[in-house]
């Protein structure tokens, strides 16, 4: 397993099993199949390396796969007769038979799924597993139906099952034997598997109780595992909510993270609003709270900002994941009057924000070569959770065609592992080492400590700022490096919608 120190020096690629393969512009042999994973020197139309190596050269530390165990609607035998994302829960402790060469083998599911995580290992990454422990996707004919019928999901008064998932039901997870159910999955799962992480679906459905004692379990199997969520629910839950494991009772989960809806919405605007721009085109206050992890406190006529933890270990930071639309498709739709080149100037600032914010770095498979999901009507599909592999799959050869924003995100990576000021550990931290300066028009320098400057510009005309001294420059509007680009004397020019950063002399 790969060694964790804290989870801020995580940088997580969220990844499903089909995508990374389907696509023909690479020479994978096992197309959608855990096996390719395993597959050494696959490249694109362009003869460039993509697959695993390629993935790994971009200095991410931790894959996260979508769900991989067991699911439901996918027909193991003729797994082209439709896709799915597998948040439909069948067996929770086998892997899914599509992904493997011979779905009639149980063996071979194992076998396989124990090879990826060992290839990707060998890279020097960690695999995260996505799992539903929420809901499952049948009721009165999933196993816990047939072992003790009622028992296994929560009930509205009236007697009808609830639906806090938006799936039909909930798991109880309160209840005694369920909440087993859930901590012995994991702990079998993280020690048979070896796997260096979870991240929980809905997890503002599961009780705190039952997430404590799994994380207390799991620090033993693995101290260096990572566990992280969605901090909400799908919708009404019978469940208290001081008992969810969710945003607003995150202090009562030490040990999880959580995603930052706040920093996913402020950045590139509301997901739920596709016209919505977000404050990476117009900076604000509550900028300076996400770039922070969500510590800062505003202090603007004496009113403090409300911020959901006290640590930067809890806070996930994302502008695209699966769900929703990606970035660049949402900026398609929200800038329509914009160029392709001012589009990737806004993709690039988001980035940046990603990377060099305080907390925890997560981006989708794709995000960095502009991954778009396009709808047949000439739209962009916003939940593809059952689209075709045409709309799902990794277009690999964007890797050679965007290779200049690829690198962008990689050397932001790399910019962030150089130095510790962008993977503080706690808010004592944050507090007394960033400092803003407000520069007008939404435009923001943060200080770290006296040794780096990022200088932000949202707006639309050229920006100018003086450090006061000399400044080597690791990131502008066009690279990022974690060595420096160039140096500079005196003022320097911020370009349009980018940032820069400079290491001060």
């Amino acid at each position: 397993p790969v060694t964790l120190e804290s989870y801020t020096d995580a940088v997580i690629y969220e990844l499903h099993v089909r995508d990374f393969s389907s696509d023909k512009s690479a020479n994978f042999r096992l197309r959608g199949k855990f096996g390719a994973f395993c597959e050494n020197r696959v490249t694109n139309g362009f003869s460039d390396t993509v697959g695993l190596d390629y993935i790994a050269s971009l200095g991410v530390t931790h894959i996260h796969l979508l769900p991989v165990f067991d699911s439901q609607t996918i027909d193991e035998n003729d797994p082209e007769a439709g896709f799915n994302w597998g948040y439909d829960p069948l067996n929770y402790n086998i892997p899914e038979g599509s992904y493997t060469t011979d779905p009639n083998n149980g063996t071979d599911r194992v076998r396989q799924f124990k090879e990826l995580i060992h290839a990707v290992h060998q890279k020097g990454m960690g695999v995260i597993m996505d799992v539903v422990y929420n809901h499952t996707y049948s009721t009165e004919d999933s196993p816990f139906a047939k072992t003790f019928p009622g028992y296994y999901c929560r009930h509205n008064k009236d007697g009808s099952l609830s639906n806090g998932s938006a799936c039909g039901n909930e798991f109880a997870s309160e209840r005694a034997m369920a909440s087993r159910f859930i901590v012995d999955s994991l702990c079998y799962l993280a020690k048979e598997y070896k796997l260096d992480g979870f991240r929980f679906d809905l997890m503002g459905l599961l009780d705190i109780h039952t997430l404590n004692t799994a994380a207390e379990k799991l620090r033993r199997i693995n101290p260096s595992i990572i566990l992280y969520g969605e901090g909400w629910t799908g919708g009404k839950s019978p469940l208290p909510e001081r008992l969810r494991a969710m945003k607003k009772n995150a202090v009562k989960l030490p040990q999880y993270a959580m995603f930052s809806d706040d920093f996913r919405d402020g950045v590139k605007g509301s997901v739920f609003e596709d016209e919505e721009c977000g404050n990476a085109s117009e900076l604000s206050e509550m900028m300076k709270s996400v770039i922070s992890g969500g510590i800062y406190r505003m202090d603007v006529q004496r009113k403090r900002s409300e911020c959901w933890t006290d640590t930067p270990q809890q806070v996930v930071n994302y502008v695209e994941a699966h769900d929703n639309l990606t970035l660049f498709d949402k900026l398609r739709i929200s800038m329509p009057e914009a160029s392709g080149q001012e589009r990737v100037s806004v993709d690039k600032l988001a980035a940046a924000l990603v990377f060099l914010s305080e907390g925890i770095p997560f981006m989708q498979a794709g995000q960095e070569i502009l991954r778009s999901k396009p709808s047949p009507d000439g739209g962009f599909v916003h939940d593809s959770y059952n689209s075709p592999d045409s709309v799902n799959s990794i277009k690999w050869n964007d890797v050679t065609i965007h290779r200049s924003v690829m690198e962008y995100y990689r050397g932001l990576i790399a910019i962030r592992k150089r130095f510790p000021e962008f993977r503080l550990r706690t808010a004592h931290d944050i507090r007394s080492r960033l400092k803003y300066e407000d520069l007008g028009g939404g435009a923001l320098a943060v200080h770290y400590g006296d040794r780096l400057i990022l200088v932000i510009n949202p707006g639309e005309t050229v920006l100018k700022y003086d450090p006061g001294r000399s400044a080597e420059i690791y990131a502008d509007s066009r690279k990022a490096d974690a060595q420096p680009l160039y140096r500079t004397k005196g003022a320097f020019a911020v370009k349009p919608h980018s940032i820069m950063l400079a290491g001060l002399n």
